[in-house]
């Protein structure tokens, strides 16, 4: 029997995989999409396209990480 073998995802911590980092990047863009509708405060709909467009490139970086 051969020994198993180490894989890419194997090096990576828990928290730095795919699963856990996509749901962070849909909780950024859903606060994003928040801060757009909401009427009360002003700094926070300034704010709001930069935030969610962080959470898009977040989640397209978070997409190629290994399971």
């Amino acid at each position: 029997m051969n020994a198993p073998t180490k894989t890419a995802a194997s090096h990576w911590p828990k928290w730095a995989r795919r699963g856990p980092m996509e749901m962070v990047a849909c909780v950024v863009i859903a606060l994003g999409i928040f801060m757009m509708l909401q009427p009360f405060a002003l700094v926070l709909f300034t704010h709001s396209f930069l935030t969610t467009l962080a959470g898009v490139v977040m989640f397209t970086i978070v997409s190629k990480f290994p399971q």
